[in-house]
């Protein structure tokens, strides 16, 4: 039989954030602002297919919107959860769920958003220039990075969080 050896170390590192990202609307503008600025000092490539790729893409994400049905107390009698492959559809569904007069009378209460009980969830795809791929991923909790072989680029995703408020 033969062996497993080992070629490569990839690594994984994780921020846990002191107070969590406030809305989508910071978390998007957040995610823009790293492929946008390039922080990371990542390059763009030719992939197998001839297309170019830009240093940094979105490789996947999903937003929870959260709906809670409250009573004519205040107590909650129901939820949904609505994960959204985008923004666009995690807002339009959320506005769905609140307007639909038919669903608060089944659920026995009145809808409201639960704003605070929402997930958001983004990785990046960053391209090194050494060559290896590796991701920077957000939640409204987190910051990961994963993949990585050298500590360079941890050090670069961390030089670049400690200058960002909204990640202490």
């Amino acid at each position: 039989m033969a062996d497993f050896v080992q070629t490569t170390v990839n690594k994984t590192a994780v921020r846990d954030l002191a107070v969590p990202i406030a809305d989508v609307t910071s978390f998007n503008n957040l995610i823009e602002t790293v492929i946008d600025d390039n922080p990371f000092g990542c390059v763009g490539y030719t992939g197998a297919d001839g297309e170019a790729v830009a240093p940094i893409v979105r490789n996947r994400e999903h937003y929870t919107a959260k709906v809670n049905f409250l009573d004519g107390e205040g107590k909650r009698v129901g939820t949904v959860s609505l994960q959204s492959p985008t923004i666009a559809a995690f807002e339009a569904s959320a506005a769905e769920v609140l307007a639909n007069a038919a669903l608060a009378v089944a659920m026995g209460g009145e809808a409201v958003r639960n704003g605070p009980g929402e997930t958001y969830y983004a990785q990046l795809r960053c391209h090194d220039p050494s060559g290896d791929d590796y991701y920077v991923t957000f939640t409204r909790k987190t910051v990961r990075i994963s993949s990585y072989q050298d500590d360079a680029i941890r050090n670069a995703v961390e030089t670049w969080a400690d200058a960002v408020a909204s990640l202490d």
